[in-house]
């Protein structure tokens, strides 16, 4: 099963910054994206995230689909309790080692996409 609200909405690379395209792509991290295709959040986030995804560049293959269900105790699905998954969408950016470097869960005051480049440019000044 995929998860079809990440399928990149119609925008092109000049719809973001430069920098959270540079911070996205830097580094081959891996994203974890959970989320739901019922979900309102993720229905109005995850397209514009996918767009940014592909406007940096990042290939399929560090992008990793789980999506999620309700279920009678809450979400359920694919490592939702390994990762304690409680709202979605939660997007989860790991080093390619497995370190997790940054999370967004549900929504913030700006994008997924800017917030996890703003948390990733920490993380480059800080190494």
């Amino acid at each position: 099963m995929t998860l079809e609200t990440l399928a990149p909405a119609d925008l092109d690379a000049d719809a973001f910054d430069e920098s959270v395209l540079e911070a996205l792509g830097a580094d081959d991290y891996v994203f974890k994206v959970w989320g739901g295709d019922w979900c309102g959040d993720c229905r109005r986030q995850l397209p514009e995230f996918g767009a940014a995804l592909a406007a940096a560049g990042v290939p399929d293959d560090r992008i990793r689909e789980f999506p999620v269900t309700k279920g009678p105790d809450g979400k359920e699905g694919e490592l939702v309790e390994e990762y304690g998954i409680e709202l979605i969408p939660t997007v989860v950016v790991e080093s390619p080692e497995g370190e997790e470097l940054a999370r967004f869960v549900e929504e913030a005051e700006v994008s997924i996409a800017e917030f996890l480049a703003e948390r990733l440019a920490d993380v480059e000044a800080t190494a």
